[in-house]
């Protein structure tokens, strides 16, 4: 077994997700300690059984990573039970199309800029402090294809995802020098049941897989990746 994060812990937000649970497993598999925030009981419980051996190195907290203080809480949980905080993956993320601007509910259009933006923004301000004070860390936030191409009828997950681009970019402008990096994963569609059944009719050997997504994530987490730093890094597969 591969140990390049034993004796670190890492947060996964939306680590029962699709990706994220690959990234979870991941991270289990290469000895972290893991800290997963989800929305669904089962989902976690679901996690942990895949987890066998290393369900005893996996946390779950029931957060919704767009509220400010609950996130706070939830760092400050992790520093008080591990004493440390390595890594910050956040997979949390939601998708909204098919429907041309002028038609686009307000409400639609805020909850792609909380799930794709906001998250980002509450996960990164909450850790960076304790990362700072280790003097090393790194963040990777998952956004995807469409923050660069910017399909018709898909204005407000174009937007929000571009705009999670350009946060992250600015942070770790923010972060240089500090030890702690940010950088971004730029996944197309991603191989997945619920994608699956969405578009049935596709050709699904040409997208990318959660797994392979996932050692894409660890490797940016990874010493291996210290030099690093305000990447935005496309995951596409053959798609």
């Amino acid at each position: 077994m591969n140990s390049r994060f034993s004796g670190k812990v890492a947060l996964i937000a939306g680590g029962t997700g699709g990706l994220g649970r690959a990234v979870s497993v991941a991270f289990l598999n290469e000895a972290a300690k893991v800290v997963v925030t989800y929305r669904e009981q089962k989902e976690f419980d679901d996690l942990k059984q895949t987890s066998a051996a290393n369900a005893p190195s996996l946390q779950g907290q029931q957060v919704d990573v767009t509220d400010t203080a609950a996130v706070d809480q939830l760092v400050q949980t992790i520093l008080t039970d591990h004493g440390r905080l390595d890594s910050l993956v956040n997979t949390v993320g939601g998708y909204a199309g098919g429907m041309k601007l002028w038609e686009l509910d307000p409400k639609v259009f805020d909850r792609m800029l909380a799930l794709n933006l906001r998250s980002g923004y509450a996960l990164s301000r909450a850790v960076v402090p304790a990362m700072f004070k280790q003097g090393r860390g790194a963040i990777v936030n998952v956004a995807a294809k469409a923050a660069f191409d910017h399909a018709a009828g898909a204005a407000a997950y174009a937007a929000s995802k571009a705009a999670a681009v350009a946060m992250m970019d600015s942070l770790a402008a923010d972060l240089k020098g500090t030890g702690v990096r940010a950088n971004t994963v730029l996944p197309s569609i991603i191989d997945t049941e619920p994608n699956r059944k969405a578009m049935p009719n596709a050709d699904f050997a040409k997208w990318p897989k959660p797994e392979d997504i996932a050692r894409v994530i660890l490797f940016l987490c990874s010493d291996d990746a210290r030099v690093i730093h305000g990447a935005a890094i496309p995951v596409y597969g053959d798609s």
